[in-house]
């Protein structure tokens, strides 16, 4: 009976976390209404068709590609089970309800069922492609979006996801770990991003522009302050969930998730003030939030509430130099931060695991392998960390960037380009 409720409990914590994450893909298309103030049926139709082709394509064959067993580390088994998760068999009854061969006492012991981990990776997968979509908002045709979002969930994600979070996948053989997604899904999002601005850049080139022109800010106070608070809580279930078990550890993991955040609200507020002498703005306010998060991302459950807090104010400053740098760079814009928000920090947050784990907290997020940091006198196991964790950084960054633009250039050859009329979109003359 204690195995039968310990299984159920953790499906439950799992499921729910699944449905919080769920929200986020939608929370972006809030988001750059809030940040862009522009026509919002456009983002929201943007992140409807998101979150539709996600859950066709995983089911399909890419859920497979990410978690079933490797092949030579490389790539999830595609024929592990048939297509849509079992096909039409009755057998597919059972396989829905099994634990997933991942889950069981071989690997991680959660007990967690393939039903419950394919809806919770899904959600996954979902929300990191609306983090690459910030950069379509009126530049990019939805028509080459969609086309490269197939692409996408089949393989430019799965891929990674396969490396890091397969048991099997190469780069968890080594070692590497990444506890919720700072590479696999912020990380992996920026290079996506960036393979498919390199390719705007090309046509906006070629079309005579000597600069990329900016999509204007255009702060919406209410947009922008429901889709924060719908990120955070969405956040409840991308770090906590990512336990895969309904413990004491997930309590843990919320308290650094949440106090890491509001900790790089405090610091980005207090830096912004120093630098500008002007009172506090709701759009710092939320990208400080914003920054705090996706830097514990990849190491919620590796570090103490203390450790998070130092965490999350170092976030800020980190978030507004990077900010002014990218700035400067006239080949491509960036609406609303995808590069020194989401790419920076979740680089900068895999990087700290090296410095920051405390082994007693990895070993009971189920990262028992993780040795303490350098700031804890890891030595020299934390620095062999280290160029672990440089190694899958190095190794997905360029990976999806050359998938992301080896898919975005046949698209546009195929469909004579990507760009939208920016006329009609008001970022050029006529």
């Amino acid at each position: 009976m204690v195995y039968v409720e310990a299984s159920l409990f953790n499906n439950l914590w799992v499921l729910l976390s699944g449905a919080f994450i769920f929200i986020m893909t939608i929370s972006v298309g809030f988001l750059e209404i809030g940040e862009l103030g522009t026509d919002y049926k456009r983002s929201l139709q943007k992140t409807m068709f998101i979150v539709c082709l996600a859950f066709f394509l995983m089911a399909f064959i890419g859920f497979n590609i990410a978690f079933a067993p490797c092949i030579n580390g490389v790539i999830g088994n595609p024929f592990y089970t048939d297509p849509f998760l079992g096909g039409f068999s009755e057998a597919s009854r059972d396989l829905l309800h099994g634990v997933w061969w991942s889950m069981g006492p071989d690997y991680f012991n959660t007990d967690v069922t393939l039903s419950t981990y394919y809806f919770f990776e899904t959600a996954f997968a979902s929300v990191t492609l609306a983090l690459v979509g910030v950069i379509a908002l009126r530049k990019m045709k939805m028509s080459a979006f969609l086309l490269f979002s197939v692409a996408y969930f089949i393989i430019i994600w799965s891929i990674p996801a396969a490396w890091i979070w397969n048991p099997t996948g190469w780069l968890y053989s080594l070692g590497m770990r990444d506890f919720a997604g700072g590479l696999v899904v912020h990380g992996a999002a920026g290079a996506a991003g960036l393979a498919l601005v390199f390719q705007l850049w090309r046509e906006e080139k070629a079309n005579g522009l000597k600069k990329s022109p900016r999509v204007p800010l255009n702060v919406q106070s209410r947009w922008i302050t429901i889709a924060i608070l719908l990120l955070w809580l969405g956040w409840f279930g991308f770090n906590p969930g990512s336990t895969l078990i309904f413990g004491y550890e997930a309590n843990v993991v919320v308290l650094t998730t949440f106090i890491a955040a509001s900790a790089s609200m405090v610091s980005t507020l207090f830096v912004n003030y120093l630098i500008k002498k002007e009172s506090p703005v709701i759009f710092d306010a939320v990208n400080g939030i914003l920054m705090g998060l996706i830097v514990i991302t990849p190491l919620a459950g590796y570090v103490s509430p203390a450790s998070a807090m130092v965490l999350g104010l170092v976030s800020g400053p980190l978030l507004i130099f990077t900010t002014r740098l990218f700035s400067q760079i006239h080949w491509f814009s960036d609406p609303v931060g995808l590069f020194p928000g989401h790419t920076i920090g979740g680089i900068f947050g895999v990087i700290m695991i090296a410095f920051f784990t405390q082994h007693a907290f990895a070993a009971d997020s189920g990262a028992g392998n993780l040795p303490d940091g350098l700031f804890f006198g890891g030595g020299y196991q934390a620095l062999q960390q280290l160029g672990i964790e440089l190694l899958g950084i190095m190794a997905v960054m360029i990976t999806v960037f050359v998938m992301s633009f080896i898919t975005i250039w046949a698209i546009a050859k195929g469909s004579g380009g990507i760009c939208t009329d920016y006329q009609k979109e008001g970022l050029v003359e006529p």
